[in-house]
């Protein structure tokens, strides 16, 4: 699966981007049929305390699956959003698997 990591207005620490890495990818361990995910890192407003956000954009055959969520760190907006994507996945592997019945 092809990852592409953007962040925006700031360069993102390699730290960040490995663990973001290996989070999207243990989401293909759920279904196979990921061609690609687009992940997008903010920082908002300054004066907020979840300032970070993270958006993630799965492409599958058919719809894409889409999430975003923030937080105070890009590490915990990161496992919030992953979450979110793994319950739609398999929401999407259900719905395919009730096709072919």
């Amino acid at each position: 699966m092809k990852i592409d990591i953007q962040s925006i207005h700031f360069t993102a620490d390699y730290r960040l981007l490995e663990f973001i890495t290996k989070k999207i990818e243990k989401v293909q361990t759920f279904y196979t049929g990921i061609k690609s995910a687009d992940v997008y890192l903010r920082v908002e407003k300054d004066t907020e305390k979840e300032n970070k956000s993270i958006e993630v954009k799965l492409n599958l055959s058919g719809n894409p699956i889409f999430a975003k969520e923030h937080s105070n760190t890009f590490e915990s907006a990161t496992d919030l959003v992953i979450d979110k994507v793994v319950a739609q996945v398999k929401k999407h592997k259900e719905k395919l698997m009730a096709k072919q019945v």
